[in-house]
């Protein structure tokens, strides 16, 4: 059964780190639903910062465009709310704002309210549920423990999307047993990786960027989000000071999704290389150039509940991982190493660069079994069970009356 999709995004489209939710509407719309996603509507409070500047001037330029077909069945819209969602009188107009837009985009799709796949926790303080005939919630992530983040307001109202959800998916063991006291139709499902992308890495034919290829071997490399809230700097500094010979390469944008990063730690430390962002396409050849990949996580409220999404696509790339010791990563110490203080991580590094590492083709299989068309087809599967049991009517371009 083919559905008409509407997703609502905590991340826009065009982010270059990709995470679940643009890698979730790209194989919805390959299996040939109907997508109709929607950028992040900014849970988090804006900062000074020149990037949450320049967003919300790239925000307001989309704002009166009309949904682009990105992919085939696959249509991405920025509407705007106004950032400021620990205020009711706030979160009232943004529900009235966003209801009346979407009923309008979703007319102009032909689109009906058949299902809604939803990562924001404050949607039911968005839009008015009960006018879709199926709703999902996949939470990935504790979004209150984010930095800036209204977190009574998000805790209250991500209790009444689980009790109104028909489906909760989540991506790590505490998320699951956290969301299952809401909803008992919660399921755990963990992060996954586009294989066939990152196995790039294993192709002789792929190169190595020149700028690290520049960076003297061995290259102990980090990809994703270089923001204080998930990763250690401390840890980070220790390793490159311990271990002068080593290259840290880290690729990500500074401060993403945290504009009060402070990167103070990583500066002046001269076998620290922050490369910045990189775009999606080229980071298999990245990955191609590091000797091990980590994933030097602090451990907070957040990362607690966080499964590392590039924990799979560095077994795809045929790394070599070393982790702190994320509760998400214990099933898998088979095929990594995970460290508990900095003396072990340090020594799991060095272990992997001698090659004593899990065999190249049992890392590959785990990742294999861990590929979004695999997750997705495993969670459509849920959906559509639980609709005949619900077999509720649909009400075709209904919502609130707003």
């Amino acid at each position: 059964m083919k559905r008409d999709i509407v997703l609502l995004s905590t991340a826009d489209w065009d982010n270059p780190f990709w995470t679940n939710k643009q890698h979730v509407a790209v194989e919805l719309a390959k299996d040939g639903h109907r997508v109709l996603y929607i950028d992040s509507l900014g849970l988090r409070r804006p900062s000074a910062s020149a990037r949450d500047v320049r967003r919300i001037v790239r925000r307001l330029k989309k704002a009166f465009r009309p949904p682009v077909e990105v992919r085939k069945r696959l249509y991405v819209w920025s509407p705007v709310t106004i950032p400021l969602q620990r205020w009711g009188g706030v979160r009232a107009l943004n529900r009235r704002l966003l209801s009346r837009a979407l009923r309008a985009m979703t007319g102009r799709l032909g689109m009906s309210y058949d299902l809604l796949w939803t990562y924001n926790p404050l949607t039911t303080r968005l839009l008015d549920v009960g006018a879709f005939r199926q709703v999902v919630y996949h939470c990935v992530d504790e979004i209150k423990a984010q930095p800036g983040m209204p977190a009574a307001v998000l805790e209250a109202g991500e209790e009444e999307l689980c009790r109104a959800a028909d489906l909760v998916f989540t991506t790590s063991r505490h998320l699951t047993e956290t969301r299952r006291r809401w909803n008992p139709e919660t399921h755990y499902f963990p992060n996954v990786a586009d294989f066939d992308h990152f196995h790039r890495a294993c192709d002789p034919s792929t190169p190595v960027p020149a700028d690290l290829a520049a960076i003297p071997a061995p290259r102990i490399g980090f990809i994703g989000a270089v923001s204080g809230y998930k990763v250690d700097f401390r840890l980070l500094r220790t390793v490159a000071e311990a271990r002068p010979r080593w290259s840290l390469v880290l690729i990500g944008a500074v401060g993403e999704g945290d504009p009060w990063t402070d990167p103070t730690l990583l500066e002046g430390v001269p076998n620290i290389h922050l490369l910045g962002p990189r775009d999606y396409r080229d980071l298999p050849g990245y990955l191609k150039g590091m000797d091990v990949a980590i994933l030097p996580n602090t451990i907070n409220e957040y990362t607690r509940s966080m499964f590392p999404m590039k924990f799979f696509e560095y077994l795809a790339a045929g790394r070599p991982v070393v982790a702190v010791a994320l509760d998400a990563l214990a099933e898998f110490a088979h095929v990594a190493t995970l460290a508990d203080s900095p003396e072990v991580f340090i020594d799991g590094i060095e272990r992997a660069l001698a090659g004593e590492v899990p065999p190249l083709e049992a890392r590959l299989a785990v990742a294999r079994q861990h590929t979004y068309a695999a997750r997705n087809r495993q969670m459509m599967e849920l959906v559509e069970a639980a609709l005949k049991k619900r077999n509720k009517p649909s009400m075709t371009g209904k919502e609130d009356g707003t």
